[in-house]
């Protein structure tokens, strides 16, 4: 018996009726993107192994796929492996996210663009994920970013137009949960944690909603057990305060759950933020979580991520990353995105239908003219309508049923008697 041929582990194929409904969900974002002034662009899904490994990636960069240097030879690989330097074997990986490779976009066409840039960006990233209910090796995500824009005016746009979109695919129930790197650093300094720690115990905090808070305090107490008793009790605080996915974005609300000296002017623009964003749509809700950690290590300020009740991760995440693009020009520029993580959102929606509306199968018998089958099928398509040539067969139930399956709305018989469009009997399938 021949074993089953199927994708790589991780990755999918799509049949028509389900590609047609995912762009259906694709085309909604991308509109509503781009009625919030976002233009689109298009990088390279591959980029240098350097830059994908130049530590702004958190723990995707070690989820990185990397591409072989062409004319290897087993001396390369032997002598890379006696050096532990695997990764002087490629030049060249697949993009793990769509923020490095925008930056490098930037720095690449700065000349080009205007002060301030919207851009969208819409397309598949890899990562050498373990398989599981909604988390793949080959995904899409739909990002949106504006750089050059240092007020809040940035972290604003990206939220309404984040929240329009997912109110646009009917996907209500949503809070989008907000923090800044500015708090967290101020709580991981009140815990007395050294700074060259900090990276590692974010990771850990990360894990929160996994592992718990005696999970967090286990990995930190192997070094700084007094730090990571602090801040335990820290999180034990807190746990009760975020039920509800936070608190309201008020300062008194804010301070009322963090220790003193925790950083005032973050808390105050988050108090701002929330001010400008009263005309969010009816099924998005704003809170403030202090435990929202975003595992990027290139995040700088204003941290988000959408929880949703009915998915047990994430449905998208963004932030304020005004470090990354300096490291290509030499200079600063800020910046701030939002990502949609559709694969995860395109489950929870409900979609329509694929153009059945508009769609007729010409069932043709085998002694038509094919001018005339051709002839009949043109007038169709200019008069707006989707076609397809399907040949009569004895069982015409089931051609009909999986017409019907594929997307088709109706359908009408060609004989040699048909002269044109004008002369077909449509008849409605279903």
């Amino acid at each position: 018996m021949a074993s089953p041929i199927t994708p790589p582990r991780g990755m999918r194929d799509f049949l028509p009726a389900d590609k047609a409904r995912r762009e259906h969900a694709l085309g909604v974002i991308r509109r509503s993107f781009s009625a919030h002034g976002f233009d689109e662009i298009e990088t390279p899904v591959v980029e240098d192994i350097a830059r994908l490994h130049s530590g702004l990636g958190g723990d995707n960069e070690k989820l990185a796929f990397s591409v072989l240097r062409r004319g290897l030879d087993g001396d390369d690989l032997a002598a890379a492996i006696d050096s532990g330097d695997i990764l002087s074997l490629s030049d060249l990986g697949l993009r793990f996210d769509l923020t490095v490779p925008l930056a490098r976009f930037y720095a690449t066409h700065r000349a080009e663009l205007p002060p301030v840039f919207r851009a969208i960006q819409i397309a598949p990233v890899w990562r050498a994920e373990r398989p599981q209910k909604g988390r793949y090796r080959q995904f899409v995500q739909c990002d949106i970013d504006i750089i050059g824009e240092a007020s809040q005016l940035a972290e604003v746009e990206l939220i309404t137009a984040t929240a329009a979109a997912l109110d646009a695919l009917g996907l209500t129930d949503c809070t989008i949960r907000i923090n800044d790197r500015r708090i967290l650093n101020g709580l991981l300094e009140y815990c007395k944690f050294e700074e060259s720690r900090w990276p590692q115990v974010l990771i850990s905090i990360d894990k929160l909603d996994k592992i718990g808070t005696a999970g967090v305090v286990a990995e930190l107490s192997a070094d700084g057990a007094d730090s990571a008793a602090v801040l335990g009790g820290i999180l034990e605080h807190l746990e009760p305060h975020l039920a509800d996915g936070g608190v309201a974005l008020t300062v008194e609300a804010i301070t009322g759950i963090l220790p003193d000296g925790v950083d005032t002017d973050a808390v105050a623009a988050l108090e701002g933020l929330a001010h400008s964003l009263d005309t969010l749509p009816p099924g998005v809700t704003l809170r403030f979580d202090p435990t929202l950690v975003r595992g990027m290590g290139y995040y700088t300020g204003t941290i988000f991520e959408i929880a949703h009740p009915g998915s047990g991760s994430s449905v998208g995440g963004g932030g304020r990353y005004d470090g990354m693009i300096g490291r290509f020009l030499g200079s600063e520029v800020p910046a701030a995105g939002f990502s949609i993580g559709f694969e995860r959102v395109v489950d929870l929606i409900e979609l329509p239908e694929s153009g059945a509306a508009g769609s007729v199968a010409l069932v043709y018998d085998q002694d038509v003219p094919l001018d005339r089958l051709l002839s009949v099928k043109s007038e169709l398509i200019a008069s707006g309508s989707r076609v397809r040539l399907e040949k009569r067969t004895k069982n015409l139930k089931a051609l009909l049923e999986r017409v019907e399956a594929d997307g088709f709305g109706a359908f009408a018989f060609v004989t040699p008697q048909t002269t044109d469009a004008g002369s077909l009997e449509l008849k409605p399938l279903g």
